[in-house]
């Protein structure tokens, strides 16, 4: 925090930041995951040797397949080796995180470096690498103490804008400041947005340890979900049985965009209100997601910098089937349990029929408020329950309980039918192309 609003003097400490933060978050991941650590430091080293080796026409394409051919090798270990165990030393988060990162670099290299401005978009344009990372300033980008746990994935040049203390700055030098009043530029504190979002990961804590053990994800294959609870009863445990779940995400993910803030890392602008915003990074907007009126709306605000990833790697440069791609990548990505592939299917469904409705009954609910209102608390309260039957074979990760709580909640005949799956193909085949990336992260 004390060198973060210290700009001049972090220009000249860049190399000692950049070994400062490889070292400690080398510690962290060797305290964390001890020798499957290991891992993570040969995918580091195979791809950095991609980085100086291969031309820029394919540095992309070969740390592409080296990172997501590493990844998914582990990921296939985890059910063959395991056998479905989610390991007290699980380092795929990590792993995944740093997958990102390799792709993420790589592929801006490769628009640095070797392809044309009129080719790429104003965005790749804007995050082009135009010069060959050095490998501590490579190691420093994938292993930082601040994002190697838990994430999450940030852009290069952001990254290193941040190290050189030029990140706020190129913020604020996008805002007038004379037009508001300043005589000079205003130098924002990162304090409140990071105590903010400490208090939401006490909540979050809070929550997960009081919720998790009394509504496990077990209960919903037990004999009193399977054969005793009533239809309405299966439907509001399942809501509560989601819920919580949830926090331990929510816990993880504004806990590692608060560690960034109090960095000084994550500074984002300023707001139409004239506010700081420190939100660069982050990965959920909670509210939005709890008041989500659409499927939509809700898988926006989950997981931001993994659809941001999805996006950026795959959706924007498939030259085919880029929303087909997109969910072949998102699936890979997140593991090779099946409970992943029913959700991502699950979700692709749910979506064309989401906007079906939403574009044929939505405007007969807008002519009064009282309507609107009606439709809003309709939606919502369909929306949730949507997600619950679309996430649900995520956390139960195999088929065979997967089965067992569509069959219980009554859904299941409506999905296997097949003049459904009929409806929704013509659904998917009219929207297919305007399927958000958004839609295929919910890890």
């Amino acid at each position: 925090m004390f060198l973060s609003t210290r700009p001049h003097c972090l220009s000249t400490l860049s190399g000692v930041r950049h070994a400062f933060a490889t070292i400690f978050g080398i510690y962290f991941l060797i305290f964390c995951f001890g020798w499957y650590s290991i891992h993570i430091f040969v995918l580091v080293v195979l791809c950095y040797g991609i980085m100086v080796t291969v031309s820029t026409a394919n540095i992309h394409r070969y740390s592409f397949v080296v990172a997501m051919g590493y990844l998914t090798m582990c990921h296939i270990s985890r059910i063959y080796i395991f056998h479905y165990g989610i390991l007290t030393t699980d380092f795929s988060g990590p792993l995944m995180i740093v997958t990102q990162k390799i792709t993420t670099l790589a592929f801006q290299v490769h628009d640095g470096l070797g392809q044309r401005a009129e080719d790429l978009t104003s965005e790749q344009q804007q995050l082009a690498v135009r010069s060959r990372p050095s490998f501590l300033e490579y190691s420093s980008y994938l292993l930082n103490f601040m994002s190697v746990i838990a994430g999450p994935c940030s852009n290069y040049k952001d990254y290193i804008a941040f190290i050189e203390g030029r990140h706020v700055l190129m913020k604020l030098m996008d805002v007038n400041w004379k037009a508001k009043g300043y005589a000079r530029l205003p130098d924002p504190s990162p304090t409140g947005a990071v105590m903010h979002k400490l208090a939401v990961t006490l909540v979050s804590l809070l929550f997960f340890l009081t919720l998790s053990k009394t509504f496990s994800v077990s209960c919903l294959v037990d004999d009193w979900f399977v054969n005793k609870a009533s239809f309405l009863s299966r439907l509001c445990y399942l809501y509560v049985v989601m819920q919580a779940s949830k926090p331990k995400y929510y816990f993880a993910w504004t806990l590692a965009d608060a560690i960034h803030n109090a960095a000084g890392y994550g500074f984002s602008g300023v707001d139409q209100d004239g506010n700081f915003r420190w939100d660069l990074l982050s990965n959920l907007n909670i509210w939005k997601i709890e008041t989500a009126t659409s499927f939509k709306m809700y898988i926006e605000n989950w997981n931001i910098q993994t659809a941001a990833w999805l996006k950026r790697v795959c959706y924007e440069r498939a030259p085919w089937y880029p929303t087909a791609l997109t969910f072949i990548l998102s699936a890979l990505w997140h593991g090779v349990y099946p409970g992943y592939y029913f959700t991502f299917i699950t979700g692709l469904l749910v979506t064309a029929a989401a906007r079906a409705v939403r574009s044929n009954v939505r405007p007969y609910f807008l002519s009064n408020k009282a309507l609107k209102t009606t439709y809003d608390l309709i939606t919502w309260m369909m929306t949730q329950l949507a997600i619950c039957y679309t996430v649900v074979p995520f956390v139960l990760l195999a088929v065979e309980p997967t089965i067992s709580v569509y069959k219980n909640i009554g859904l299941a005949t409506q999905i296997s039918n097949p003049h459904s799956l009929l409806f929704m193909n013509e659904r998917l085949s009219s929207f297919g192309l305007e399927v958000s990336p958004q839609t295929l992260s919910f890890k």
